[in-house]
């Protein structure tokens, strides 16, 4: 197997970094993951010396901060507008469900529409319904800028580990 030289590394792992970054558009699609896995990728390749431990753990950590955020901040949007927990938790289960039967928009539908159904039947108000599914959609929005924020942490990150390597 051919060797990859130091730029040609960069090259591909800074792609992916950047894939990434632009896949955090689309709220299904684990770009955080696919920016841990390049930086492994990475650390397999360009080695592990004590300074990227670190900067790994680190990147490790953010990742999994950014993956849970989309669903902390929804479910906290839409119980500060009023949702139940247990509307929140059924709409956590249908996004979960709906992604897998329908991928990739099938979560995207299953959420919302189950916040909005269950809201009104909780309540038989669809003014306050539509309020809890504002709520979760604002949740949503401020999470992506949350992620995106991780995003270039993370990238930013692993150029530091990168120029200390020298690689």
């Amino acid at each position: 197997m051919p060797e990859l030289s130091g730029m040609t590394l960069f090259v591909v792992i800074q792609l992916f970094m950047l894939l990434g970054l632009v896949v955090l558009v689309i709220p299904i699609f684990p770009g955080l993951v696919v920016m841990w896995l390049a930086a492994l990728v990475y650390g397999l390749i360009a080695g592990w010396e004590p300074l990227g431990i670190v900067l790994f753990v680190i990147i490790t950590i953010l990742m999994i901060v950014g993956s849970l955020i989309d669903n902390l901040m929804m479910g906290a949007g839409a119980r500060k507008s009023g949702a139940s927990w247990l509307t929140i938790g059924v709409a956590l289960g249908a996004g979960i469900l709906g992604t897998l039967i329908l991928p990739p928009f099938g979560g995207l539908i299953a959420a919302p529409l189950s916040v909005l159904l269950l809201e009104y039947r909780r309540i038989g108000d669809w003014e306050k319904a539509w309020a809890s599914l504002r709520g979760l959609i604002a949740g949503w929005g401020l999470s992506y800028f949350v992620r995106l924020g991780i995003g270039f942490l993370l990238m930013a990150l692993w150029w530091v580990w990168v120029w200390a390597a020298g690689t």
